[in-house]
């Protein structure tokens, strides 16, 4: 009985999450839009915080937060403008070092031009 008891528990607050996240409420919005861009900001109670601001040639600088379901704080700040969306976190994937023998066999061949580069 008590198995059931603590399983039919688990679910009751496992859902009672699911259910808190559903219901968050606005806290802040603002925005302001201009022929000359943009500005806006947001709060809500469940811990998302958003911003940005565009100008009128179609570039972006902004972020967004909020609190992951491990309790983890993300933060992402990015801009988006001629050269594409470039975000900045400490949460995001880098890639791996390149490896010291790639490194070198790419500064020998920059040292060592081919026969064609030299006529070039």
């Amino acid at each position: 009985m008590f198995k059931y008891l603590l399983i039919a528990s688990l679910l009751a607050c496992a859902y009672a999450d699911v259910s808190d996240e559903s219901h968050a409420e606005i806290k802040v919005l603002d925005s302001d839009v201009r022929a000359d861009g943009f500005d806006y900001h947001l709060e809500t109670s469940n811990s998302i915080n958003s911003g940005a601001s565009g100008d009128e040639h179609g570039n972006i600088h902004g972020h967004y937060e909020y609190i992951s379901p491990e309790g983890e704080h993300i933060k992402v700040e990015y801009v988006a403008d001629e050269h594409g969306y470039q975000p900045v976190s400490n949460v995001l994937p880098t890639p791996p070092p390149v490896p010291v023998e790639i490194v070198k066999a790419l500064e020998y061949l920059r040292s060592h031009p081919s026969v064609e580069d030299k006529h070039h």
